[in-house]
């Protein structure tokens, strides 16, 4: 039997295509919104970052699409449906959120160039998302034995507090910068996406937020009411139309060893996520009678990641859980071939850089509460009920991490415009005055004490939150399952971790250390209060560990009595 007997193309695939175009359309629409909206050049984004981003799952869907022909010659199954691939959303927030929003705010500080700083803080993407391939290459092979490891509530348990945070608050907060627009953005939203209702003339629900809530934006711009109320109005630009072909940059490889180390414990979660749940991907195909093999599919995954990540893509690609849906829309493998081609395309000529700028971002924020809310919900469908408290108590890090995020932008203006002052004074020669000695202090002299300390504990507890949010959830799903020490050996892994920075790092840019050469560092970006945490939280969660096995050997725990496994939340 030849592959041409196979029948790759139906009906079906015309439904099909425009599910998982629109699903990547709106994954590329949100990492632009996300970049864009915290003073990323949107220029630079349209025209570097989406075509790289764009390219890597144009590989990816048209190598998903050959290995269906292989699969229906080898299987003999003519009607096989192609595995569908796309962007990862969670890993595609994480990033901007988690990697490129901190560097680039960081660099940007640093320069005062927008333009450099986006440059520099993309290349550290670049490398991130690289690190992800690779990651993905090796865990092919450990797929199903870490899967097996690690309970449900460490893997997935950070994506509630990314939705639920990252997503949830800031586009909530969005929404009310821009309230006439957003709220009623909101309404619809809710009206139809979420209580399911129709709108009128059966217009899709997405499609009627975003219709109405652009053009009562420009209605109220061109009307003059925005600008009366202090909101920017302006017509979108047409810089990102063009050709604009990815090229293969070597400042990304540079930074795979550089400044994307320090972000590998939050992206190296979610390769991890991807590829363990390839797994489950490959067997609900299975299910529906479609063999694939999981290894080769996670191994295209990660070569149209790391396709990607060479031509300046910023997010990793991940087989989609959707297969059942595309197969019973009677899909096979043109609607692969199609989105790939289509999505290629818009990212290199920069069409979806133009939706994207003509959109106003508060009628983007209701779709990213909705998002964030069903990123929380997958979190808690995935995990098994007995383990609910583990998802919820890893959405705790992602609060300290936002929290700390807005605080560190505050505390850096703090310091800038103290040494700006000093700078002043010194000039005009009146530095020695005794009046002015408490403002040429150090920053951390004029602040109050207590909220130093606040806010050094605050940002050590929101760095690495990927991982501790994984440790915590893993830990309580251990310790209720009664795997103490699998719990235990848990919390010894975040007390090493915690010695090198990889998880409550001490520097506000999250940069690892060797814990003896911390008094190089004193004074400076550090606070006093924090040079202690590596050894106090590292010897903590080894203090923790020892207790957690004392009290269930010593106890009655050991022999069975306690809670029922199955007891409901």
């Amino acid at each position: 039997m030849t592959a041409t007997t196979y029948k790759w193309a139906t009906r079906g695939d015309i439904n099909a295509f425009f599910a998982l175009f629109l699903d990547n359309v709106v994954n590329l629409f949100v990492l632009s919104a996300i970049l864009t909206g915290f003073g990323m050049p949107k220029e630079f984004v349209y025209t570097r970052i989406l075509p790289g981003t764009a390219v890597g799952v144009m590989v990816g869907d048209l190598l998903y699409t050959w290995m269906a022909f292989r699969a229906a010659k080898r299987t003999g199954n003519m009607k096989l449906t192609a595995m569908p691939l796309g962007l990862d959303m969670p890993t595609t927030v994480a990033v901007a959120v988690a990697v490129m929003l901190p560097a680039f705010t960081l660099l940007n500080d640093q320069l005062g160039d927008p333009n450099k700083a986006a440059q520099l803080a993309w290349y550290i993407g670049i490398g991130s998302t690289l690190w992800m391939a690779v990651i993905k290459f090796v865990g092919a092979y450990f797929a199903k034995p870490i899967q097996k490891a690690v309970p449900a509530a460490g893997l997935v348990g950070s994506l509630a507090g990314i939705g639920l945070v990252w997503l949830g608050v800031h586009a909530f907060l969005g929404i009310y910068e821009m309230s006439y627009v957003g709220l009623v953005s909101l309404v619809i939203l809710i009206f139809t996406l979420i209580a399911l209702h129709k709108f009128p003339f059966n217009i899709p629900g997405a499609a009627a937020t975003v219709l109405v809530g652009t053009v009562l934006f420009y209605f109220l711009g061109f009307t003059g009411i925005l600008e009366r109320i202090g909101t920017p109005f302006g017509l979108p630009g047409i810089g990102g139309l063009g050709f604009n072909l990815p090229v293969i940059s070597s400042g990304g490889f540079k930074e795979m060893f550089a400044g994307s180390l320090i972000y590998l414990p939050i992206t190296a979660p979610f390769a991890i996520l991807v590829f363990t749940g390839s797994v489950n991907v490959t067997e609900a195909a299975r299910l529906v009678g479609d063999k694939f093999n999981s290894r080769n599919i996670i191994l295209a995954d990660g070569l149209a990641t790391l396709v990607g990540g060479l031509c300046g893509g910023i997010a990793q690609s991940t087989p989609y859980f959707g297969h059942s849906a595309y197969k019973r829309m009677g899909a096979r493998a043109a609607y692969t071939l199609a989105t790939g081609i289509a999505i290629g395309l818009g990212g290199i000529f920069g069409f979806i850089g133009f939706l994207v700028d003509l959109i106003p971002g508060a009628v983007v924020k209701p779709i990213l509460i909705l998002i964030g809310f069903d990123m929380v919900r997958l979190s808690f469908q995935l995990t098994p009920s007995r383990h609910i408290k583990g998802v919820i108590l890893a959405i705790v890090p992602a609060i300290f991490n936002y929290v700390f995020t807005h605080l560190k932008t505050t505390y850096g203006h703090v310091q800038r415009s103290a040494a700006q002052l000093k700078e002043s004074i010194t000039q005009l020669g009146i530095a020695n005055s005794d009046t002015l000695t408490p403002v040429l202090a150090k920053t951390e002299e004029i602040m109050p004490p207590q909220w130093l300390a606040e806010y050094a504990l605050i940002g050590a507890l929101g760095q690495g939150f990927i991982l501790v949010a994984m440790i915590w959830g893993a830990t309580v799903a251990f310790i209720i399952d009664r795997q103490i020490v699998r719990a235990a050996i848990t919390l010894g892994i975040a007390g090493v971790f915690s010695l090198f920075g990889i998880i409550h790092s001490i520097f506000p840019s999250g940069s690892l250390y060797l814990p003896w050469r911390l008094s190089d560092n004193a004074g400076g970006e550090v606070i006093g209060r924090a040079m202690t945490f590596p050894f106090e939280f590292s010897s903590a969660y080894f203090l923790a560990a020892v207790t957690l096995l004392i009290i269930y050997y010593a106890g009655p725990a050991r022999h069975g009595e306690g809670p029922e496994l199955d007891y409901k939340i």
